[in-house]
């Protein structure tokens, strides 16, 4: 029987990580540039990873040329939600990126501490279309921040609501400003992905499938010495 490890913590993005749904947000967010008279390039997308709505679409204003009142930005951003979350809609337990609901499952198992740490609004019903909401101990996604990353706020909301001090948390990753937020809020940062794109992450998997439990945890006991 696995050890059960009840003193630390595995705080996971949503995109990129668990789920893939970043070409969701691009061609919700591009279908918004082009109603405006624009255009932007996936390329240009992938800066968008981590960040919150708002500035996201100034970001997208910035590429086109084009500016908004407060207002208009907060009509532009709920239009662009109510596309995506239309897009969502077809999403199924399928759609888990390779090892995600396996690793899940074994760090429940070992009864370590789960969380979500995600700037997304619209965290809990991609959970619940995956059908992985139960295995959190804590959520925490948008509409609890004042933050964006790379604040490390919604990290250490995450080990707050897990009852642990940041040092015995792992945060797993998938853009720059994540683990930038993780390691300044004194956790272990683990970038999933390119090792090119995520030098500061301490580790590295391409997906969470090549994840072990043991190593990580073995990082979280280096960082409490």
């Amino acid at each position: 029987m696995a050890k059960e490890t009840k003193d630390v913590g595995f705080i996971f993005d949503l995109d990129g990580v668990l789920v893939d749904t970043a070409v969701l947000h691009y061609q919700a967010w591009r279908r918004l540039a082009n109603s405006l008279g624009f255009d932007f390039s996936e390329k240009q997308n992938e800066e968008l990873k981590g960040v919150g709505r708002i500035d996201s679409l100034n970001k997208i204003l910035s590429w086109g040329g084009k500016t908004m009142t407060e207002e208009e930005k907060i009509n532009a951003a709920t239009q662009k939600n109510e596309w995506y979350n239309e897009l969502i809609r077809h999403l199924t337990t399928k759609d888990a990126l390779p090892g995600a609901i396996d690793f899940l499952t074994a760090a429940r198992n070992r009864r370590i501490g789960i969380a979500l740490g995600s700037a997304s609004k619209n965290a809990l019903p991609v959970l619940d279309r995956l059908g992985i909401t139960d295995y959190f101990d804590a959520i925490v996604d948008g509409r609890s921040l004042t933050h964006n990353k790379p604040h490390p706020e919604v990290f250490l909301k995450g080990s707050s609501a897990m009852h642990l001090e940041p040092s015995r948390c792992a945060v797993f990753e998938d853009a720059e400003v994540g683990i930038e937020a993780a390691l300044k809020g004194g956790m272990v940062a683990i970038g999933i992905g390119s090792k090119d794109t995520l030098p500061a992450a301490q580790l590295h998997y391409d997906t969470l499938k090549q994840a072990e439990i043991d190593q990580v945890i073995s990082l979280i006991r280096q960082n409490n010495p």
